[in-house]
């Protein structure tokens, strides 16, 4: 297991770093600037304070220039996902649903998918380890090709939870240290608040918690067609049938997260819509019980 990777995802709540003054000299022989040289200086630094702020404001409100990425969304709490994380945390949810696991074990494994990994498929790790939980094929996960598979990957873990006694009753960090056997037992803790609210979004406790931004890109990129991807991970039923709330909004984040892939070019549910282009839901009647997609190059919404 190889705990504490480096990538794209920003923790909720970070503060933008400022510009700080320039530390004073450590030497009286340092030649000293003219007073309007220091002035300059002064003006350039808040310049730049300036600018800088003006580019932090556009990204957080999703003005031009934004970047492509995720926010997922519970009370006054967010976290930001960059496009393939969220992808591979709807697919851990959707694969825990369509396995009839509790919340709790989606909440066990994206907690799990957090330490491990930071929800990248990375293609190896310590030792033999790849994958979104870096799991050993030496240790009888499976082959490094089905591993590097997110949802074989997810099908993995819960198969490994259920196994445990007692599992849906444990701690979420003592659940996933029984299923991933790790030399730090307790890093999943760090994750548990970040993992719970992701769960919620996801399995549709939370409606329309999920919204991406980006530019649809001029092909798609998913290794299978939509219609495969959907019944591979989400399972049935989803397109084209009447669904309770919590299982239409689990369908439509699973869309909304892989919109980028397939060319989403919006996702409408129970009288709201998502595009990626205004990376939000609005309102959008009439209020309907069926997931309504539409894809780039297409004439109109359908399933």
């Amino acid at each position: 297991m190889t705990p504490n990777r480096d990538d794209d995802r920003r923790a909720p709540g970070r503060t933008v770093p400022t510009l700080e003054d320039t530390p004073p000299s450590g030497s009286d022989l340092t030649p000293r600037r003219p007073r309007w040289g220091r002035r300059l200086a002064v003006v350039a630094l808040a310049a730049m304070a300036v600018a800088a702020g003006v580019v932090v404001l556009i990204t957080r409100i999703g003005g031009p220039g934004a970047a492509p990425g995720c926010t997922a969304t519970v009370a006054s709490r967010s976290y930001q996902l960059g496009l393939s994380q969220a992808a591979n945390a709807a697919t851990i949810a959707v694969v825990g649903k369509r396995n009839g696991v509790e919340d709790h074990g989606v909440t066990v494994a994206l907690a799990a998918a957090l330490q491990e990994s930071k929800l990248q498929n990375l293609p190896n790790g310590d030792l033999d380890s790849v994958g979104l939980f870096q799991q050993r094929p030496s240790e009888g996960w499976g082959a490094a090709s089905q591993l590097i598979v997110p949802s074989y990957a997810a099908s993995a873990f819960y198969r490994a939870l259920v196994q445990v006694p007692g599992w849906a009753s444990l701690p979420v960090t003592d659940a996933a240290q029984r299923v991933q056997h790790s030399a730090a037992p307790q890093a999943y803790a760090v994750w548990e608040p970040e993992a719970r609210d992701l769960a919620q979004v996801l399995t549709g406790e939370v409606p329309n918690g999920l919204a991406c931004r980006f530019s649809v890109p001029s092909k798609a990129t998913g290794s299978t067609t939509l219609t495969d991807a959907v019944a591979t991970e989400v399972g049935a039923p989803a397109l084209g049938a009447p669904l309770s709330p919590a299982r239409g909004w689990t369908v439509a984040c699973w869309l909304v997260a892989n919109a980028y892939a397939y060319r989403i070019t919006a996702v409408s549910f129970a009288g709201q819509q998502w595009t990626p282009s205004s990376g939000k839901w609005s309102s959008s009647p009439p209020v309907q019980s069926q997931v309504q997609l539409t894809r780039a190059g297409s004439a109109a919404p359908g399933p």
